[in-house]
């Protein structure tokens, strides 16, 4: 078969055939790997007569049967639809706050145009006996400045398992956020960031890394705060029926998390609270009927869930559900309705957990907000999730199995990344009118006043490499972006959420300015942030529109980068890119503390010569400052600075030989913003951030 019309196909199904390294140089996919991409599409491309069908699914809609569910439009602008089209065609909109409107499709430049509808909303678009949705955004995502005008606000960000509660049974729950939102309220913060809450996997704890989700849909339930559900007595009576008031104390007194042996404490203390919540406490009444109404909302979605993670236990230790028995692959078979009725109290427990994180987390936004807060949390959205996990098994056909995210080869990952994880199919984005990503929106705005997007490149591309194959042996798959970012606004506007996006690497050409005009806000971090003699650039000439920061979960903490804590963690675990040496990486920073040094005297942020590389504290104070002069509306700046932390909470590329999201915070989340020296950071930072 001629490979040339592999290459036809997949350049139609978006897919990048010839892209550049990070180098400039012109790379060319090779058309097996095109082929296992396109397969994952739905588009088979082995023999002449898959690639001819293939090609005729790829063909331009010629009629309204074949429109896709779903449309997206901007207020006040006329909708285009994918129809060739000569004449003019009478249509109705049924807008969703009531009332219809008459109106004709005119064709414009070959396509039919719905005329401009101001009012944002899912609207129904009824046309020659067919009925769409007519998604109608705002032209912009809500903004920090929508909420406050002419804004410098600042706040913490958290790694959530990370901090201290009284009985968090040693994994930072949502008490530890609702007590950190508060203390940060009164030094003035305005927002706490908070690693990904997604669903992970009760039954096998070892897989704790919070951007590698069992769902996007769901929680974690090991972040639950019962105590924001049930109240303090309630959640120690549990600790003792569970038998668990030693392990909990041993737990909580660790510097590093023991996730399998603290996730078995957690699940017993949550399984005793569950037994006697369903033994009928009439003081439960309104929380049974809470419990009630979470369920019917959940409808299909977390019935579905609750059942994977039922069968996920009962199936240990393959974990992987692709190796299950045949007949419980399909969440719709008999064999999967027979588990679920004969297991119906550890469904229902799962439906439990699922209802009780949640309302922690909406307890700790409320706690947020009272506290004077005028945006409160900032959910993280992880960019995909894992194959083996809830979503990938309840709902097959939303995404690329055989496929993971990752990253071509660049100047510190020579080799490229796979990530391990899966994403939607664009194609059955389309098809399904956008349905999952829509419900991924909704549940990680549901209860936050903002969202981080993770790699936001994924809105327009993604990187993909099939499973088994080398990182670089990928290709760039293109996404509906114009869609997904009215659907981004859409719901950001319904949900009140601010949105920004991690658009830090390798960034498509005109991609920061999309997210721009789209209202996202991109970020900026103190490490990227260079002039053109390879210094700092001043906080002055930073993004206005951006928010920024000192470092991410990825980086290295301000005290690690001074005492060069990254390079020692790096050179232990054979991190280094493109041929640098450890010797190279020290000269480098030997050169780079200076120019650091240099910016932050000419800010005014410090002065005298530089501490040495054993004395951190003065340098994490000026960068503090320094990053919090930026005209940038939000600065946000991790606890690990704000408490002079030098081990990042994560070491890309590491997955046991470093302490990934293990590390907890020194003392209580109440109080850790309290202690010096991290409260004088604190105010120093709120004075630098002066509310307009």
């Amino acid at each position: 078969m001629n490979d040339e019309a592999v290459r036809d196909l997949a350049r139609r199904a978006g897919i990048a055939v010839e892209w550049e390294d990070f180098a400039g140089q012109p790379k060319t996919v090779a058309p097996d790997v095109l082929r296992r991409i396109l397969g994952a599409l739905g588009l088979p491309a082995e023999s002449r007569s898959e690639l001819a069908a293939s090609r005729r699914h790829l063909a331009r809609r010629s009629s309204l049967a074949e429109l896709p569910p779903l449309i997206t439009g901007t207020a006040g602008r006329p909708t285009r639809l994918d129809l060739g089209a000569n004449e003019t065609c009478p249509a109705q909109v049924k807008l969703e706050r009531g009332g219809t409107r008459d109106v004709t499709l005119i064709p414009a430049r070959g396509r039919l145009r719905v005329p401009a509808i101001t009012e944002t909303g899912y609207h129904r678009l009824a046309i020659d006996g067919r009925e769409l949705v007519l998604a109608i955004a705002p032209a912009q995502c809500r903004q920090i400045e929508d909420i406050v005008p002419d804004a410098r606000l600042w706040g913490p960000a958290a790694q959530v398992y990370g901090l201290r509660t009284q009985d968090d049974g040693g994994i930072g729950d949502l008490a530890g956020v609702a007590q950190l939102a508060e203390s940060a309220a009164r030094h003035g913060a305005d927002v706490v960031g908070l690693s990904p809450l997604h669903a992970l996997f009760t039954a096998d704890p070892k897989r704790f890394g919070p951007y590698a989700p069992s769902s996007r849909l769901f929680f974690n339930p090991l972040h639950a705060a019962p105590a924001l559900v049930f109240g303090e007595e309630r959640l120690r009576r549990a600790v003792a029926d569970a038998g668990q008031q030693t392990a909990y104390e041993r737990l909580q007194s660790l510097n590093l998390i023991d996730w399998p042996v603290a996730a078995r404490a957690k699940l017993r203390v949550l399984q005793a609270l569950f037994d006697s919540f369903m033994a009928g406490n009439g003081a439960d009444a309104v929380l049974a009927a809470d419990f009630a109404r979470f369920r019917a909302d959940g409808g299909e979605l977390l019935e579905q869930h609750a059942r994977f993670e039922a069968l996920h236990r009962e199936q240990a230790p393959h974990y992987d559900w692709r190796h299950w028995p045949a007949d419980l692959r399909s969440p719709t078979g008999a064999a999967v309705e027979a588990f679920a009725g004969a297991h119906r109290q550890d469904v229902l427990f799962h439906g439990f957990l699922q209802w009780i994180t949640d309302r922690s987390v909406a307890a700790a936004q409320s706690r947020a907000r009272a506290a004077g807060m005028r945006i409160g949390l900032i959910a993280d959205m992880a960019v995909g999730m894992d194959p083996s996990g809830s979503h990938a098994w309840s709902r097959q056909s939303d995404i690329l199995l055989g496929l993971s995210i990752g990253a071509p080869p660049d100047l510190f990952n020579p080799r490229g990344q796979t990530w391990g994880l899966t994403g939607f199919s664009p194609r059955a984005l389309v098809d399904g009118g956008f349905a999952p990503f829509i419900a991924t929106l909704r549940a990680v705005m549901r209860h936050a006043g903002g969202v981080r997007i993770d790699h936001a490149m994924g809105l327009a591309r993604l990187w993909l490499v099939p499973e088994g194959a080398d990182p670089a042996d990928g290709a760039y798959l293109a996404y509906p972006s114009a869609d997904l970012l009215r659907l981004l606004a859409l719901e950001s506007a319904r949900n009140a959420a601010v949105v920004i996006g991690e658009d830090l690497g390798t960034v498509p050409a005109g991609f920061r300015a999309t997210l721009h005009q789209s209202g996202i806000h991109g970020m900026r971090v103190l490490w990227f942030e260079r002039d053109e003699k390879n210094g700092f650039a001043p906080p002055r000439t930073w993004e206005a529109s951006a928010l920024a920061m000192t470092s991410t979960h990825d980086l290295p903490t301000v005290a690690g980068w001074w005492h060069g804590t990254d390079i020692e963690a790096r050179a232990e675990h054979g991190r280094f890119g493109n041929g640098l040496t450890e010797q190279q990486a020290w000269a480098e920073r030997e050169g780079e503390r200076p120019a650091l040094w240099q910016s932050l005297v000419t800010e005014g942020v410090a002065q005298g010569p530089p501490p040495s590389g054993e004395t951190p504290q003065p340098v994490v104070d000026a960068a503090v400052r320094f990053v919090a002069r930026t005209p940038c509306p939000l600065c946000l700046v991790p606890l690990e600075d704000l408490v002079g932390q030098e081990q990042q909470p994560n070491l890309p590329g590491t997955v046991d030989e470093h302490p990934n999201w293990r590390q907890r915070l020194p003392g209580l989340a109440g109080s850790l913003l309290e202690q010096t020296p991290a409260v004088e950071r604190v105010v120093a930072l709120a004075a630098e951030r002066p509310h307009q």
